[in-house]
């Protein structure tokens, strides 16, 4: 099984999403004049006005605040991911998956602001005081029947259920703390639906909480790691480029990659890092109180540069100046055991660590799957996506982490054709 799905997730990536994100992305930057690098100065001042006129005005009359917003939209994005996909790409694909995740990355932030944006225009009301959009809303204007955004909600509630980071977490508990698995699989997930039970509301309260907590924490470890291995940045920026363009021979535990594998590895990675093009960020958006539809997606494109170019780079950064990533060391232990080269007992703070992060991101996308089934069915969709995902939560606790997150990257490609076709279609709805 997984070989078959290593050979799935290659295809998907290697000869479909990567040319899609490459020749798109590109043409989207030159069409809408590159509002990854214009539309960031509004993004920081968006960000600051947003936090007085949450602390002057508190709660919206319709939505949530645009603060809420964001933190819940990059609470599934900084977290787990960040720290250990990453540095599967690097173990299979090299340093220079490290180059294709900032490709991916730039050019998938304007795909990104894009599905915001229309996620945003062609929301609607609902019952709840807030709005419903994303990809289901706005695929509904191409096409006569249900059945494409029918199959995107199908997709994207799969995909909500991170199984992924909820395994790793369990595992990483057991692992560090000798506890019992049964235990902490029914502990993480009575969290999990205390959370999401208060919908994204609850879910953005928390992440606006821990994920500044982790990025503070997080990166002063980084900056001081870096700081002592600063005669080996440089050359490590310059393996990168090289790998790059070159693919990289086997060298201790890497048995090597070919450029093709490279640039499947790291932009596979970055997509799923910064979620770009599965339509995850346009739902949470989506219910922000701004009324001006170019407000909330400005937002979105700070995210990405938070999450790939700020953590992504630091974590490859450190596990590449130490040589970690050439060592006999899983994905998985790759950014643990750097941290405990430099700071002792991580392995009793590194449950802690990834329970922080990886918490904000299994229920920020769980709140978006339960928005899918509700969308597919109003009246038992929800009961149903609770059964599901507490079927599935446990169930994946004792499968093997490599087969899950292949199974999360072949949906995100799926995921990726659905909206980026949609985004196309609807590209005159776009601000030029």
């Amino acid at each position: 099984m997984n070989a078959v799905l290593t050979k799935i997730e290659n295809t998907l990536w290697g000869y479909g999403a990567l040319p899609l994100i490459i020749v798109l992305g590109t043409w989207f930057s030159v069409w809408l004049k590159f509002p990854q690098i214009s539309k960031l100065p509004p993004a920081i001042r968006s960000f600051v006005q947003s936090m007085f006129e949450e602390e002057q005005t508190g709660a919206p009359k319709r939505g949530i605040s645009p603060l809420k917003a964001f933190f819940t939209s990059i609470g599934g994005c900084i977290g787990i991911a960040n720290l250990v996909t990453v540095c599967s790409a690097i173990k299979v694909g090299g340093p220079g998956a490290v180059f294709w995740m900032w490709v991916a990355a730039f050019l998938g932030m304007v795909i990104k602001y894009s599905e915001v944006y229309l996620g945003i225009k062609f929301r609607v009301k609902n019952s709840t005081g807030s709005y419903d959009g994303g990809p289901m809303f706005y695929l509904q204007k191409l096409f006569d029947n249900q059945a494409i955004p029918v199959l995107f909600a199908l997709l994207l509630a799969f995909y909500g259920t991170e199984i992924y980071l909820f395994s790793l977490i369990v595992d990483t508990v057991e692992v560090n703390w000798g506890t019992n698995k049964y235990m902490t699989i029914f502990l993480l997930l009575g969290l999990v639906l205390y959370a999401v039970r208060g919908g994204v509301e609850r879910v953005g309260k928390i992440s606006s909480f821990m994920v500044p907590l982790f990025m503070t924490i997080y990166l002063s470890m980084c900056v001081w790691i870096l700081y002592q291995n600063s005669a080996q940045i440089l050359p490590t920026f310059k393996l990168i480029l090289q790998s790059a363009f070159t693919g990289h021979a086997a060298v201790g535990g890497f048995t090597g990659s070919t450029v093709l594998l490279s640039m499947s590895q790291g932009m596979a990675r970055g997509c799923y890092s910064g979620d770009i093009g599965i339509g995850y960020a346009a739902i949470v958006h989506a219910e922000s109180s701004h009324a001006d539809p170019e407000n909330q997606p400005n937002l979105s494109i700070l995210g990405i540069y938070l999450d790939t170019f700020l953590i992504c780079t630091f974590t490859t950064l450190i596990v590449l100046v130490t040589n970690m990533w050439s060592q006999e060391c899983t994905a998985s232990m790759m950014t643990q055991m750097t941290l405990s080269q430099y700071f002792p007992y991580m392995s009793l703070f590194m449950p802690l660590f990834l329970f922080i992060v990886g918490y904000s991101t299994i229920i920020a996308y769980f709140v978006v799957g339960l928005k899918c089934v509700k969308f597919l069915s109003p009246k038992w969709g929800t009961k149903i996506y609770y059964m599901y995902g507490i079927i599935s939560f446990c169930l994946f606790s004792f499968v093997d982490a490599d087969i899950v997150i292949k199974v999360m990257a072949i949906c995100n490609a799926l995921l990726l054709f659905c909206n980026v076709y949609g985004i196309y279609k609807l590209r005159e709805e776009l601000p030029r």
